[in-house]
C-alpha cells in the first residue's frame, strides 16, 4: 500500500475525484442486465456496437447533454461546434 499510496488516495489530493468506484459500477449495470434478460450476446461484434453506443449515451448523460441530439449528431456525422 506504501508504494502505490499516489494511486489508492487520489481523492484527497485531487478535488472532484470521488473516494468510492459507484459510477464505474453504475456505468456497467446496463451491460449485466442485457446479459441478463438476453442471456449473452450472440458474438463479439454486437457486444462491442452495445458497449460502444452504452459508452455514447452514458457520457452525453454524465454532461448534462441531450441523448436523441448527440446520437442524431452522431449518425450524421456532424461535428459539434465549438462556442466560447
Amino acid at each position: 500500500m506504501c508504494k502505490e499510496r499516489q494511486h489508492l488516495f487520489t481523492f484527497l489530493f485531487i478535488e472532484g475525484v470521488p473516494p468510492d468506484n459507484n459510477a464505474s459500477e453504475r456505468a456497467i449495470r446496463n451491460v449485466k442486465v442485457k446479459q441478463k434478460i438476453s442471456g449473452q450476446f450472440k458474438n463479439q461484434r454486437t457486444a462491442q456496437n452495445f458497449a460502444k453506443i452504452r459508452s455514447v449515451i452514458d457520457t452525453t448523460i454524465k454532461n448534462d447533454m441531450n441523448v436523441l441530439e448527440a446520437l442524431t449528431l452522431i449518425a450524421k456525422l456532424q461535428p459539434r461546434l465549438q462556442t466560447d
